[in-house]
């Protein structure tokens, strides 16, 4: 599992945000070791072949928003399952203090292949 590529570990990283988090799009690809890529990040989610069931939604802006076009079919679709989550959703905006997964080193160490 060393070798996955960069879409591979994005995609590791989001299936690892637990329910009721959030985590910026420019964090899951530091998580990723793609430092500087969060755009990759959100073409590696698009990319994302469906029989993964990956938690998408849980992945916002760095301002804590999502990112669709206000009131579109997709932000009212993210914003009604960050909801199902268990995550305060006021207006397309999530507090980041409040919901942001910040995983331990140990959480980190022991569950990345790569």
């Amino acid at each position: 599992m060393e070798n996955l590529n960069p879409k591979q570990r994005i995609w590791f990283i989001v299936n690892m945000i637990p329910a009721g988090h959030v985590l910026a799009y420019g964090k899951v690809a530091d998580l990723a070791g793609l430092p500087g890529r969060a755009r990759y990040v959100s073409k590696a989610l698009k990319d994302a072949p469906d029989n993964l069931n990956l938690p998408w939604y849980r992945v916002i802006n760095s301002q804590g928003k999502i990112s669709f076009k206000v009131n579109s079919i997709h932000f009212q679709n993210q914003q009604q399952r960050l909801r199902s989550d268990g995550v305060e959703v006021n207006q397309g905006k999530v507090s980041l203090s409040k919901y942001e997964w910040r995983p331990d080193i140990a959480t980190l160490v022991m569950s990345l292949p790569f």
